[in-house]
């Protein structure tokens, strides 16, 4: 690995599992600019999340127990709210529209009480990889870290997954996530939708039971489900 990005805080926090699969990707000029650009964002900028919550889909998941595959796009971009799990929001944060339909999805297709927060490291802890495709972003500006080389490394952990895991479900939600779809092998499950923002959800997010399939589909190949209940009560 190159010296200047050898001892950088963004690699030391790439768990030693998803280092071995990804040794290639972190050799390449692509993953050094980014490291380099990385680095000046947080220097000069208010950048979201935190340093030390940039990885954490891959500190919470581990390859080895990746069952299924969420992909998202960007972090959150409003004041603690990302904390490096798509969707996902800091407990004291009010639900994003987004994650507020996903738990409107969630109750309508297993009856799952709405949960006391927008926390989902539950689910990111029984192993679901929620990866958002690029996972840094300037305060208050959606999308300003796009096309800098995240992309090159969350396609690089998606092709892991593929690559290492004998069964996994890739949930694609929206175009974007869809795209994805070219980059995995046939032995998978896909399970895909409108994405679920206020502008789409109802053009086919709704209804579409993506917890209940999920949980079929590992079942079908012998795995554990996902208990997706995150009810203070449960």
């Amino acid at each position: 690995m190159a010296s200047r990005i050898s001892n950088h805080w963004l690699v030391d926090q790439i768990p030693s599992d998803w280092r071995a699969e990804l040794e290639e990707h972190l050799e390449t000029e692509s993953f050094q600019n980014l490291v380099d650009f990385v680095e000046g964002e947080y220097e000069q900028e208010t950048i979201y999340p935190p340093r030390d919550a940039v990885l954490s889909a891959m500190t919470l998941t581990p390859l080895e127990k990746t069952k299924v595959f969420v992909v998202g796009q960007d972090p959150y971009h409003g004041p603690n709210q990302a904390h490096g799990l798509a969707f996902s929001v800091q407990p004291e944060v009010p639900l994003p529209p987004s994650l507020r339909n996903i738990f409107k999805e969630l109750q309508s297709d297993l009856g799952c009480e709405p949960p006391p927060n927008g926390c989902l490291t539950r689910w990111a802890e029984q192993g679901v990889l929620l990866l958002n495709t690029v996972l840094t972003v300037r305060a208050g500006q959606a999308n300003s870290h796009r096309k800098k080389g995240w992309e090159d490394l969350t396609d690089a952990m998606l092709k892991a997954v593929d690559r290492s895991r004998q069964h996994a479900v890739f949930v694609l939600w929206g175009n974007a996530a869809k795209k994805k779809s070219s980059l995995i092998d046939s032995r998978h499950t896909i399970i895909s939708s409108a994405h679920p923002s206020p502008l789409s959800a109802r053009n086919g997010f709704f209804g579409s039971r993506p917890f209940s399939q999920i949980n079929a589909a590992l079942e079908a190949h012998g795995q554990e489900p996902i208990d997706w209940d995150s009810s203070e009560t449960h």
